[in-house]
């Protein structure tokens, strides 16, 4: 496996890995409709657009010139955090590599990242019901702030979010 900074021709791979994870990832949890109704097309062309505008810095696992996950990160997008506090935005994998290391390479080379563009923390926010996501994220040392929580509605479903953080020691 190659982690890599993405490049605007991995905008498909990168859709890809994401419509598959989340049709996989929160199926029972995000209404099937929603789920159903994601479109890698779609998906292709947001990602197009998020690279050649850098939004956030994205990188991707490549097995055997196929990408089969992606991190996005960068400072964090929380009102009133401090310069020092950074954001995982999201970690994705394909199904079939999930408990492979996939998701721990993605989260150890954000982690060195972050670190080295001068963040102390990191927080992220992940949907309550998302047992797997939060035992990968505990794994990985974040904890839950219980005080900090959001909801969405996503496709007539009110969704809770709620946010753990990680200092870097």
């Amino acid at each position: 496996m190659n982690v890599r900074p993405a490049v605007a021709s991995d905008a498909r791979g990168i859709a890809t890995v994401h419509v598959q994870s989340w049709q996989s990832a929160y199926r029972g949890i995000v209404p099937a409709e929603v789920l159903d109704a994601m479109s890698i097309d779609t998906r292709e062309n947001v990602w197009r657009e998020s690279i050649a505008q850098d939004r956030c810095e994205l990188w991707v696992a490549e097995t055997d010139s196929r990408i089969v996950g992606w991190t996005a990160f960068g400072p964090s997008r929380d009102p009133g955090a401090g310069p020092e506090m950074g954001e995982l935005e999201a970690i994705y994998v394909l199904p079939e590599f999930w408990a492979t290391g996939t998701g721990r390479a993605l989260w150890l080379v954000t982690r060195r990242r972050l670190i080295e563009r001068g963040f102390s923390a990191a927080t992220l926010w992940v949907l309550a019901d998302n047992a797997r996501a939060i035992r990968f994220y505990s794994a990985a040392g974040f904890t839950p702030n219980p005080t900090s929580e959001k909801r969405h509605n996503i496709g007539g479903a009110s969704l809770r979010e709620i946010r753990y953080g990680v200092e870097f020691v």
